[in-house]
């Protein structure tokens, strides 16, 4: 089974109040289509539309938190608290926040800029990894997710700890076949590559 995986994104979260319930609602997208990132340092990655459709079909059972923190819930889809959808930009996620102290010190500090960023924790039920150009470095597409939560982050999650080993291990081995498949590309990154894996080995190993 695959490690749990955390991505974090730049993208307004908006507000809006229910003056009759004095309720708070937030609305934002956790992840975004067709966006590339790097992972470490070593592959690229994008998430493909569609990428959360099964999970929505399934009803997976996702929370929104704080910080990916379960003592700070704010909603959950079983509950109705928390909407989630795909849109044309990606995930996007509603919840109507409870009334609780530090939900509503969160509310205001996402009103004053304090809070900007979303994320969302998953598992890859499905992935691809196509061929790329000789210097490029792998590109990862994830295809299709186990959903367990998006949240609100007050800090990015570090790429170099939202990635298991095992990935950056895939990914090192995946760039090293594809220069090994380039007899003229025998050079100082073709070893530098597979140094890379095998250290990555190492660390599956311990």
């Amino acid at each position: 089974m695959k490690d749990k995986e955390t991505r974090t994104v730049t993208a307004p979260i908006e507000r809006a109040d229910d003056v009759a319930t004095g309720e708070s609602k937030l609305i934002g997208h956790a992840a975004l289509f067709n966006s590339e990132a790097v992972i470490a340092g070593f592959f690229r990655e994008v998430i493909a539309p569609g990428a959360f459709t099964e999970a929505l079909k399934r009803k997976d059972d996702v929370r929104a938190l704080f910080n990916h923190d379960a003592n700070f819930v704010l909603g959950r889809t079983a509950a109705g608290t928390l909407t989630l959808s795909e849109d044309k930009r990606g995930l996007k996620y509603e919840v109507t926040t409870p009334g609780t102290s530090w939900a509503k010190d969160l509310v205001l500090s996402i009103a004053r800029g304090d809070v900007s960023q979303s994320s969302f924790a998953f598992r890859v039920e499905r992935e691809s990894w196509p061929k790329v150009e000789r210097d490029a470095l792998p590109l990862r597409v994830i295809e299709q997710v186990e959903l367990f939560d998006v949240s609100p982050v007050t800090y990015p999650a570090y790429e170099d700890t939202t990635v298991s080993a095992r990935d950056r291990a895939k990914a090192a081995v995946d760039a090293a076949l594809i220069l090994a498949a380039q007899p003229n590309e025998q050079d100082r990154r073709a070893r530098e590559l597979r140094k890379r894996e095998l250290s990555l080995r190492e660390l599956q190993r311990a």
